[in-house]
């Protein structure tokens, strides 16, 4: 059983922690945190062991980055690497209820909790998080550090970019292409591509953000 580091105290590690003590290939050393306050605590029978840093003081164990944020995770990662940490340091924790069909490929790092959906030559990255019940169609491309609240639906031949967030129950359709760090509000319909930056809600799904300025024809 290898052993495993957890990064961020968080929401996602609780659920990690749960998934892996189940019926994981894992043994759960402990969390890294840079929140100070949080050194020493217990979370659900994991001890806080220090800052990320530490993870060079463990070099036998594997790593997974349970923060939420796309952007976030993708900021730890970078941090590690000059450190001297490459992407073979990093596990991959998949639900024993996922199926993953030949031709589809999961990159390092990533998270698929329980339910997760996947049909025909499905691409994904690395440090993807996927919550429980997501579909993934043919043909889907998940580039890294994307996210998927519980309950999303991709048709196939989807394209979704680095670090992009997809919400709780929201769907896409089949051929279209979500930009790198976009966000799409929860139980949204996605009909046409998303550009990156851009945040889109609603049904059918229309821009209501650009970068950091409200559109001008967003949700009101």
């Amino acid at each position: 059983m290898s052993e495993l580091l957890l990064i961020a105290a968080s929401g996602l590690a609780r659920e990690v922690l749960a998934m892996v003590r189940s019926n994981g290939p894992f043994d759960v050393i402990g969390i890294l945190d840079d929140d100070e306050d949080k050194l020493g605590r217990v979370v659900d029978g994991a001890h806080v062991l220090g800052p990320i840093r530490d993870a060079l003081n463990f070099p036998h164990a594997l790593l997974l980055v349970c923060i939420g944020s796309g952007s976030g995770r993708e900021a730890v990662v970078m941090r590690l690497r000059t450190l001297g940490l490459d992407e073979g340091r990093y596990a991959t924790a998949i639900d024993p209820s996922v199926q993953v069909p030949e031709g589809c490929m999961i990159g390092r790092g990533s998270i698929l909790l329980a339910h997760v959906s996947m049909t025909a030559s499905v691409t994904i990255g690395n440090h993807v998080v996927a919550m429980p019940g997501v579909t993934f169609t043919h043909d889907d491309d998940i580039s890294d550090f994307a996210t998927f609240a519980s309950g999303v639906s991709l048709g196939g031949n989807v394209h979704i970019g680095r670090a992009a967030y997809v919400g709780m129950n929201a769907s896409v359709r089949e051929r279209t292409s979500i930009g790198a760090n976009a966000t799409i509000g929860m139980g949204a319909a996605v009909l046409t591509d998303v550009p990156a930056e851009e945040t889109w809600a609603g049904v059918p799904a229309r821009v209501i953000k650009r970068g950091n300025s409200p559109a001008l024809e967003g949700i009101q």
